[in-house]
């Protein structure tokens, strides 16, 4: 096996709350699949707290240390995005997004001050919530016919794969989570079944 697939991620939505001199600083993490997933939370959270001075944020997806994106959201440079980010490093945490929400108190917390508030109040969501190990997966669609069923069936039963999707008629179709080590094995498989058509969704 050349590289691992697993992940850490979290299994759902958690919330923290820090404060410090009067500015209230609410965390929300997300668990995300792709940027789109990521830009929606976002988009939600801004008509949720159209009064909040700024919301920053950091998003990680994959296994890439490359694939992030961050916001100061007018923050000095520096003090919000990276400290969120740099926390999902440390706790090894990927597809994920954490949003940190501020409402400004009315005494300025300096650089130092920000950076600890910034990543104490993602700590402080992450906290809350339940860190899961995924798999990388790539989805397959299997097309064959009535008589290839039990072929197809020993494969998914045998490789222990997730279906998501199946339909059973004169052609048949399913649809099958293939976890990303052992795809190489997976079509070599279905290569031996006569007939069987497989496309990467």
């Amino acid at each position: 096996m050349l590289f691992d697939d697993t992940y850490r991620t979290i299994s759902g939505n958690a919330e923290g709350f820090f404060k410090d001199k009067g500015s209230k600083f609410l965390s929300y993490a997300f668990p995300v699949r792709n940027e789109n997933e990521a830009k929606l939370n976002l988009a939600e959270l801004r008509e949720l707290h159209p009064k909040a001075v700024h919301h920053c944020y950091a998003y990680r997806l994959g296994l890439d240390r490359m694939s992030y994106r961050m916001s100061d959201d007018g923050e000095p440079s520096g003090t919000a995005g990276r400290p969120i980010l740099n926390t999902l490093y440390s706790k090894d945490v990927t597809n994920i997004l954490v949003v940190v929400v501020r409402y400004f108190g009315g005494t300025l917390l300096g650089v130092p001050g920000l950076i600890n508030a910034y990543k104490t109040a993602t700590e402080l969501a992450l906290e809350e919530a339940e860190i899961i190990t995924s798999h990388l997966f790539q989805n397959y669609k299997l097309i064959f016919s009535y008589i290839q069923m039990n072929d197809v069936m020993r494969i998914v039963k045998e490789m222990e794969l997730p279906v998501t999707e199946q339909h059973f008629e004169m052609e048949c179709s399913m649809v099958v989570e293939v976890r990303t080590t052992l795809i190489e094995r997976f079509v070599s498989r279905c290569e031996k079944v006569e007939g069987l058509k497989l496309n990467l969704l």
